[in-house]
């Protein structure tokens, strides 16, 4: 029986990726291999709930919505988390992982929307992102990129540009508190970078 170490599952409106706005059952798992300064589910590192797969199918089928999330904490920081994302593609939900990019991505199905985040200086994180995802990902997979200021603007913009990633969906979202998103937005239209600037749906809505 395989299981899995969950912090929690819960339903909302998917608040970062392309499918913003959209009802989304997020699947939560436990512990992480990164520890970035600004990470606001901290409480995620924390030991979680050991669930079956049956448990956690159970569960997500009590919420009305066909999209599921597998977040974190790193979800591919536990080994049988691609088994689950087959089990789910399989019952029919549109299946979505957050991953902070530091794991490689080879063993998750194709058909996922892999949303993939690439730690700029400010994180503490910087430089763990495995460059060899990108050949991996998929036309539908994204790319985020987290930002703490005009320095890790300025990384961001030399990443997309070095590795000719116009063209894909790519999200540049500053840290709450730490850099103004009008701000963020006037060194996007003075550069015409195609990207979106994205913001945190769930927080402007005081949703979970």
């Amino acid at each position: 029986m395989q299981e899995l170490e969950i912090c929690e599952i819960f339903y909302s409106l998917q608040g970062e990726s392309g499918y913003m706005g959209m009802p989304c059952i997020f699947v939560r798992l436990a512990g992480c291999n990164l520890r970035c300064r600004f990470c606001d589910t901290t409480y995620s590192h924390a030991p979680g709930k050991m669930m079956s797969f049956e448990q956690i199918l159970v569960e997500i089928a009590t919420y009305p919505a066909k999209v599921v999330e597998l977040t974190g904490g790193e979800p591919l920081w536990q080994e049988a988390c691609p088994a689950l994302m087959e089990v789910l593609l399989q019952k029919g939900y549109k299946v979505l992982l957050e991953t902070n990019g530091a794991m490689y991505i080879d063993e998750v199905p194709r058909e996922v929307v892999k949303i993939l985040d690439v730690k700029c200086p400010g994180s503490g994180e910087g430089g763990s992102f495995q460059k060899a995802n990108l050949k991996l990902m998929a036309p539908w997979d994204e790319l985020k990129f987290v930002l703490t200021g005009f320095h890790d603007y300025q990384y961001a913009k030399s990443f997309v540009r070095e590795h000719k990633l116009e063209g894909r969906v790519l999200h540049f979202s500053p840290v709450t508190n730490m850099l103004p998103a009008e701000l963020l937005a006037e060194w996007l239209l003075r550069d015409g970078l195609q990207v979106k600037l994205s913001l945190q749906l769930h927080k402007l809505l005081n949703l979970r």
